[in-house]
């Protein structure tokens, strides 16, 4: 009696079913393929490292005046890697240290105390609303020196960075939640509400310590042709006790390699390699079965 379709197509089920092992490497391929994938860079920026001719670092960022480059009220400097201009050095802001990387050039040193300072942004034109694009970027952390006490205890402080693509900058409004360890907050927002808002990876900063510069890749996704591209420092969950956390930033829209060393994603080519390994197991698989029937 011939099987039914049932039976047959359970058999063939069976035969085709890959070991635990081979069924590993297809679920990691599987995750290549995906990190492989990639939105198209935020298109016309300039001066991403925040270089001017106009003025010499260190200096606060509304003096300086970095082309392009709008807002940065309050305490925002724009430093230099150049000995005495740096985040470390005596000029008002000074940090317990710079942030280490082999990046050099200008970078943003910010108060993330969101009493003490507000959005900069950029205006990007080209945009087509709804597409999604990929911003990368430098950021590190310290501390101000001579603060980084609660209570008269030392306290970790944090800081990230708040990115957003829309119609308008981010802003910072009061009475945010009372956190745990920091007390009172602000809260911020975009107007436009149709703004794509993102946050950097956390970074936790120990008592009079630095964090160095790492890489980050954020996507913002465009609502108009014409967009603000907006960083704001936030600090200790935007608490406003006058710790207080600094943040760093520069490299926008620049490679990986240019700070501390990073894992670079995996490319096309290797992937394309893997896929073609596995294709000849599975078939040298099918042959020697096929010889042993």
């Amino acid at each position: 009696m011939p099987p039914t379709r049932q039976h047959h197509n359970r058999k063939t089920f069976m035969r085709l079913q890959l070991p635990p092992a081979m069924a590993g490497s297809v679920l990691l391929l599987a995750c290549l393929a995906r990190a492989a994938h990639a939105y198209p860079a935020l298109p016309n920026l300039t001066n991403l490292d925040f270089n001017t001719t106009q003025n010499t670092p260190k200096g606060s960022f509304t003096t300086v005046n970095p082309a392009g480059w709008t807002g940065g009220t309050g305490l925002i400097f724009i430093d230099s890697t150049t000995p005495g201009q740096q985040a470390a050095d005596s000029t008002y802001l000074q940090t317990y240290g710079n942030p280490v990387g082999s990046y050099v050039g200008n970078y943003v040193e910010a108060d993330g105390n969101p009493h003490y300072e507000g959005s900069f942004n950029y205006a990007v034109t080209g945009l087509t609303k709804g597409q999604t694009y990929t911003l990368t970027f430098y950021q590190g952390a310290s501390e101000q020196s001579g603060f980084g006490l609660i209570g008269g205890q030392p306290v970790p402080t944090t800081n990230r960075w708040i990115v957003s693509l829309g119609t308008s900058g981010m802003t910072v409004t009061t009475g945010g939640p009372n956190d745990p360890v920091y007390g009172a907050t602000d809260i911020y927002s975009n107007k436009d509400v149709t703004a794509s808002v993102v946050a950097s990876p956390l970074m936790t900063v120990p008592y009079q310590q630095t964090v160095g510069w790492q890489y980050v890749s954020v996507n913002l996704t465009a609502d108009a042709p014409t967009d603000l591209l907006s960083f704001l420092a936030w600090g200790d969950n935007g608490s406003t006790v006058n710790l207080p956390p600094i943040a760093f930033l520069t490299g926008v829209n620049s490679p990986p390699g240019l700070g501390a060393p990073i894992p670079e994603p995996a490319s096309l080519p290797t992937l394309g390699a893997a896929l073609m390994a596995l294709g000849i197991i599975v078939l040298r698989r099918r042959q020697k079965r096929a010889t042993s029937a």
